[in-house]
């Protein structure tokens, strides 16, 4: 009972944030498609966790870990930030590249959310069942934090994808696609892996997370009406 229960509040924050992002649709996209690419996106969590471990053994030395402010920023953007991100992103590219029913400005919005919650939900149930003697703790901030960082990374690289689609195909929307969500990604968690730092600045760090979280969030709503205007402008 107490598997299920950690289950069940391991995947409900992605379950919200889906529920929520398909809400926002007004021509919402086949349900099959968007459970193909949360279940995409679940799966890149083997070949993520294979790579992060790859990486963190070539910059920190086998069963090194990062143990300083540079080290833990190093850590933040080059073993969680871009593995994770570039699997998104190649997700995404494979899943979209010939999808028929991506046809409008917020779709790419839609199926970005899809695999990044996809991911999410997957690194949610390994977090929770790693510490499972303070499991609820762990839920509690992962749900109000974690899972809609990933949410909010996912909007901006699906973001970005739709503008390289649907506006010529610059160069700037190619780099940005990626390179936006692994600098919001690499802030994120340069924050909160400072906190291991010093117990003095978890406070300074906790707080510099909320504002950080607050921005990022208030950006990704102002996207996300941004692509929705747009397709009520350019009915496809």
């Amino acid at each position: 009972m107490d598997t299920l229960i950690m289950l069940a509040a391991a995947v409900l924050p992605a379950v919200l944030l889906f529920l929520y992002i398909w809400r926002k649709d007004t021509h919402p996209e086949p349900f099959g498609q968007m459970l193909k690419a949360l279940f995409f996106g679940a799966l890149i969590a083997i070949p993520v966790s294979f790579t992060e471990g790859v990486v963190q053994a070539f910059l920190f030395g086998p069963g090194g870990e990062a143990s300083n402010l540079l080290e833990y920023i190093w850590d933040a953007f080059f073993v969680a930030a871009v593995p994770e991100e570039a699997f998104k992103l190649l997700v995404l590219w494979l899943f979209l590249r010939k999808n028929p029913y991506f046809d409008e400005h917020f779709d790419g919005i839609v199926y970005a959310v899809c695999v990044g919650l996809g991911f999410a939900s997957v690194e949610n149930i390994s977090y929770l069942f790693s510490y499972a003697d303070d499991w609820e703790t762990v839920a509690l901030s992962r749900a109000l934090l974690s899972v809609p960082g990933h949410y909010a990374f996912a909007v901006l690289m699906g973001y970005y994808y739709s503008r390289y689609r649907f506006g010529g195909h610059s160069a700037s929307d190619i780099a940005s696609m990626f390179c936006i969500p692994v600098i919001a990604h690499g802030i994120y968690d340069s924050i909160v892996f400072s906190m291991q730092l010093d117990s003095y600045i978890v406070t300074f760090c906790f707080i510099a997370l909320i504002v950080f979280c607050v921005k990022m969030h208030k950006n990704a709503l102002r996207k996300i009406k941004e692509q929705i205007a747009r397709d009520e402008v350019e009915p496809d």
